[in-house]
């Protein structure tokens, strides 16, 4: 589609890692998670990144409780009278290829996690994708319309597309997500995006989200490059600044107000789904 001025604002609420021993803030419980997510939406958030946690708090891919969350949220949104996308995630290497992919069809959200390659996470573990386990959840997502975030973290990620492309497995257009910062893969500076860039598919949306204390310096590079999305939450950033612990909402209210700075609006839900190319399987309200 054309170039939009609307950015996309997604809220990643919790991740596989964040706990509430490195911050009070972050949800874990389908309500915590469905109450922060309503708040999101009303500071401007148009896309809720959604990671899974067990009744102790701790990851999971259990179908049970990936849609105890999902209809949480969704649940929450309608009494709200809010609306917003939900994107679920997939990754997970500790958890088999059926947890990871196998509730997708239950719950039908309107996006999902797609990394189209392994590497070593932060020197700490194998971030794990294997080439047969993304053919499936390729051919899952595009049998029930789900569009894939093709989480990018190094330029041989955003390279390996055109094979999935070529092969099927993924349909253009496409949408990136570039995660700069992680230790192991790109740099969260503007020398890693100014290299990427180039190499972005024709046609495709971009959102962008720095790791850590790369997470403001990502934002205004990205919006400098004409970013399509930006991507906060405490699954990637836990400081508002220095020492300062935030919370997802006020992640994204600082989010939109960078975004006005630019000259640009924020995305509705709505827009969201056109400048993505989105499917809304289950309404909001």
């Amino acid at each position: 589609m054309a170039k939009t001025n609307k950015v996309v604002i997604t809220a990643a609420m919790c991740g596989n890692g964040t706990t509430k021993a490195m911050t009070p803030h972050v949800p874990e419980l389908p309500e915590e998670i469905a109450k922060d997510v309503v708040a999101c939406a009303k500071a401007g958030a148009a896309v809720a990144h959604l990671h899974f946690r067990d009744e102790e708090g701790k990851a999971t891919m259990r179908t049970d409780r990936v849609k105890a969350t999902v209809d949480a949220v969704r649940e929450a949104c309608a009494k709200e009278g809010v609306d917003i996308c939900i994107n679920t995630t997939t990754s997970g290497s500790r958890f088999t290829w059926e947890e990871r992919m196998g509730y997708l069809k239950e719950v039908l959200p309107e996006m999902c996690t797609f990394d189209p390659c392994t590497m070593n996470w932060g020197n700490s573990f194998v971030f794990l994708n294997e080439p047969k386990f993304l053919e499936e959840l390729g051919k899952i997502a595009q049998e029930y319309d789900i569009k894939p975030e093709l989480e990018i973290f190094d330029c041989g990620h955003l390279h390996n597309l055109n094979y999935f492309v070529k092969n099927g497995i993924l349909k253009a257009p496409l949408h990136i997500q570039l995660m700069l910062g992680v230790v192991g893969a790109m740099p969260g500076n503007v020398e890693s995006l100014g290299y990427m860039l180039p190499f972005i598919p024709e046609g495709a949306t971009w959102s962008i989200s720095g790791i850590g204390k790369a997470h403001m310096p990502m934002m205004l590079a990205g919006l400098a490059a004409g970013c399509d999305g930006l991507r906060v939450g405490l699954e990637d950033n836990l400081y508002l600044s220095h020492g300062v612990k935030a919370t997802n909402v006020q992640l994204v209210e600082r989010a939109a107000k960078l975004v006005e700075l630019a000259g640009r609006e924020v995305a509705t839900a709505a827009e969201a789904r056109d400048i993505f190319g989105l499917t809304q399987k289950v309404a909001l309200k």
